[in-house]
């Protein structure tokens, strides 16, 4: 982990680059994925077919997109009873939280006149899972079952598929989540048909989920064409403590983020050089026990460690990072967390870890990264929702705002706006 301390060169340096860390792009990454969406929309079902056999080494027609119900069977019998009991309660409990966040719309309005909105969830969605290096029914949880409680009346999934195999486990999720159906297509091809629609895969409104470099680039490109979640990018925590925090908690966090990908950013901000210390000495300690060495090493010699003059400074740079999570490991971690305004979402406490986010306390996982925190928030039923503003006057108020429309219209040059409610009551500016 690089340490650069605060008034320093290399402090600005790292911070500054942390700030831009959402805003990479490779040419080749865009020009590939553009192929893609050009091919799919254009050849539909042939250009599945093709890049699945390239990519994921498999015939799609042969062994069918969907996921039959018959195998979505088999895999919940041999998905081990434990594994489902814990889907099940992670499927709860993201649902509770998520019935929080309804919303059933408004009416106001004046004299004569109503305005309002109506909220209607969209009639289809569909949802990216991840996979290849793992296996992250979690992660098809997390984007389903909000869209379920939204109202959404398809909820499709789209499962990376080596192979042709989607995992037992994440089959045994999109049972227990009750959506309408999966698909075995992943890639940059799976955000196209959905975005497009083919003979295989229905069109949707909503596209929601992560995803690697490639999917990731192919919904900011479908972008307008139908709705997206967000543009997330590889995992992210920050930790900010104080000399009264545990190393080894910290490091444990550190490393459950860092085993998620070799380019997942991980920080540590502490006015305590002890502390550092330690904490350097427990990722090492506890890193050797880990299996996925490779990829937590070279996450690591991506991470940054802030060393700051204070609590205020350390608020600072966490607002600045704006990042996906952060861990608050203070004396009083309550206090601090008033003054966060950027970040994803907020472990409050030593007996946090992300680990509860990720699988059970029932908050979502799909979080904005790459600094995105600054304005975007995490997926939920809003997701999956769209409002429609509502207007009708009565023609004694329409007379009265009459002058004050004829008004504006016509200084805009926009005459025909103004006899739009000149014919209708006769009255014009003063």
């Amino acid at each position: 982990m690089r340490w650069v301390k605060s008034g320093t060169a290399a402090f600005r340096k790292i911070l500054a680059e942390g700030e831009r860390r959402g805003d990479t792009e490779s040419a080749k990454v865009h020009s590939v994925v553009a192929e893609v969406l050009a091919r799919v929309r254009e050849e539909g079902d042939d250009a599945l077919v093709e890049f699945t056999r390239r990519f994921d080494r498999f015939d799609l027609r042969r062994r069918g997109a969907a996921v039959s119900p018959r195998e979505i069977d088999a895999a919940w019998r041999r998905t081990p009873k434990a594994i489902r009991a814990s889907l099940s309660l992670a499927a709860s409990r993201i649902e509770s939280f998520h019935r929080h966040q309804d919303e059933s719309g408004f009416t106001t309005g004046m004299p004569g006149a109503l305005t309002g909105q109506r909220v209607l969830p969209v009639v289809r969605a569909g949802v990216y899972v991840p996979g290849g290096k793992a296996a992250y029914p979690s992660t098809l949880l997390m984007n389903t079952v909000p869209a379920r409680v939204a109202g959404v009346r398809e909820v499709y999934a789209a499962c990376a598929a080596p192979g042709g195999e989607v995992p037992d486990v994440v089959l045994a999720a999109a049972r227990i989540a009750g959506i309408q159906g999966v698909f075995r297509i992943g890639g940059a091809q799976a955000i196209a048909a959905f975005a497009y629609g083919t003979g295989m895969v229905p069109r949707v409104d909503v596209i929601a989920g992560p995803g690697n470099a490639y999917v990731t680039e192919a919904k900011r490109q479908v972008y307008g064409r139908v709705g997206l979640d967000m543009l997330a990018g590889p995992s992210e925590l920050v930790v900010m403590a104080d000399d009264t925090a545990k190393a080894r908690f910290v490091a444990a966090d550190m490393l459950s983020q860092a085993e998620h990908d070799e380019d997942a950013f991980v920080a540590l901000v502490t006015d305590s050089r002890r502390l550092a210390g330690k904490v350097d000495g427990e990722l090492a300690r506890q890193s050797a026990k880990l299996p996925r060495k490779k990829i937590v090493a070279a996450s690591l010699s991506r991470a940054s460690g802030f060393l700051v003059k204070g609590l205020d400074e350390g608020i600072d740079v966490v607002n600045r990072l704006a990042p996906e999570h952060l861990a608050l490991m203070l004396e009083d971690p309550w206090g601090a967390f008033e003054r966060i305004r950027n970040a994803g979402t907020v472990f409050v406490g030593d007996h946090s870890p992300v680990a509860v986010g990720d699988y059970l306390a029932g908050i979502n996982h799909t979080l904005p990264t790459g600094g995105a925190a600054r304005f975007s928030s995490p997926l939920g039923v809003a997701t999956f929702l769209k409002r429609t503003n509502v207007v009708s006057y009565q023609l004694r108020a329409l007379a009265g705002d009459a002058p004050h429309v004829v008004r504006l219209a016509e200084k805009e040059g926009l005459f025909a706006h103004a006899q739009a409610v000149r014919i209708r009551t006769g009255k014009g500016a003063s």
